[in-house]
């Protein structure tokens, strides 16, 4: 491959069911040249995300990745040439870059970011997984101390923050996950008082055994039957946190919705809410984007916060990447290093 020319990874068929690599086609092409007010990016690390796959089964906040797209994703980057004077070589922007070694975008859609270390944090704690966490469950849970808090894909990306930050304002944290390894992992190195494995059969008896006082808040990454077991046992008043619909997401999709929703909402006068981070950015009950991130690096500085990164290197490794994640492989959150 020459120098003037990039790999890139094309979406080389919509997924009739589980994802596999075959799903992607591996080309080069030539390294493009930015216009008026675009920037040059190359990429430093790829995010992983259970919405990539979402993405493929149509629009959802953005636009659907059909067959022959470049794979979408979001990238952390550094600036090669510049036709934006608001940026400069050198600077480390994130942005939505796509499956792409390098990639002309607008200056308009991209968010500079500090020169720390790791870099991999701007990805992970100060980026959108710790944000989703922070706005996610601190606006619409609206946690007390003492209250009963259950976290579905406890030992994701997003959930392994959420949990942190509930034990963090004094709550009783339950997660749901789907290894009883990883049941361990939540209890003795991440702090929850209790998790449960969703694939060991009764998932509304384990989670009533493990929540004897019902749920005061339940942050939702999964859909499907964890978020109908969590409903009926929801408490006087509780609030429901809609971040994700996982078990959705990966195959064929499961038939209905969960059961006695509207009923439910009405008796137990229920909070149940879905969001996009960026709702919350410009101002919120708990602050803005960057009142949240100071706030999340003030928890990291004080040892409050663990920050849980699953870093796989190779840009040829992104497709495995992805289908890994969705069956559970990562603790934390999934990157792909690029190029450092």
């Amino acid at each position: 491959m020459s120098s003037n020319e990039m790999r890139q990874f094309v979406l080389a068929e919509v997924p009739k069911g589980k994802l596999s690599r075959d799903n992607f086609r591996l080309e080069t092409a030539p390294v493009p040249t930015p216009g008026d007010g675009e920037l040059l990016v190359k990429t430093r690390y790829i995010s992983l995300d259970a919405a990539n796959r979402a993405w493929m089964q149509g629009a959802t906040y953005r636009d659907a990745v059909e067959g022959g797209d470049v794979m979408a994703g979001g990238i952390l980057g550094e600036v090669i040439e510049s036709n934006d004077p608001n940026f400069a070589p050198g600077d480390l922007v994130s942005a939505d870059g796509g499956w792409r070694e390098y990639v002309v975008l607008s200056g308009k859609v991209c968010q500079k970011q500090p020169n720390i270390e790791p870099k991999t944090h701007l990805m992970s704690v100060y980026g959108v997984t710790g944000l989703t966490a922070y706005f996610g469950f601190l606006e619409i849970c609206q946690p007390k101390a003492g209250e009963t808090v259950l976290v579905s894909a406890a030992a994701g990306a997003v959930g392994t923050m959420v949990g942190q930050i509930a034990k963090i304002k004094g709550c009783r944290v339950v997660g749901t996950t789907s290894t009883d390894e990883k049941c361990d992992w939540l209890i003795n190195t991440m702090g929850f008082d209790a998790a449960i494995n969703y694939r060991n059969g009764n998932i509304y008896k384990d989670m009533k055994e493990a929540c004897p006082d019902g749920i005061d808040c339940y942050f939702d990454n999964t859909g499907g039957e964890i978020l109908e077991s969590a409903l009926f046992q929801m408490n006087m008043h509780g609030r429901i946190s809609c971040c994700g619909a996982v078990s959705s997401y990966d195959g064929a999709p499961p038939q209905g919705g969960p059961r006695g929703v509207p009923g439910l909402l009405v008796v137990k006068r229920l909070t149940m809410r879905g969001f996009i981070v960026s709702d919350f950015f410009e101002g919120s009950s708990v602050g803005t984007r960057t009142d949240a991130i100071n706030q999340l690096k003030d928890w990291v500085d004080a040892g409050k916060i663990k920050v849980l990164e699953d870093i796989i290197d190779g840009f040829e490794n992104v497709p495995d990447a992805l289908v890994g994640l969705l069956a559970g492989e990562n603790k934390g959150k999934r990157l792909v290093r690029v190029d450092d």
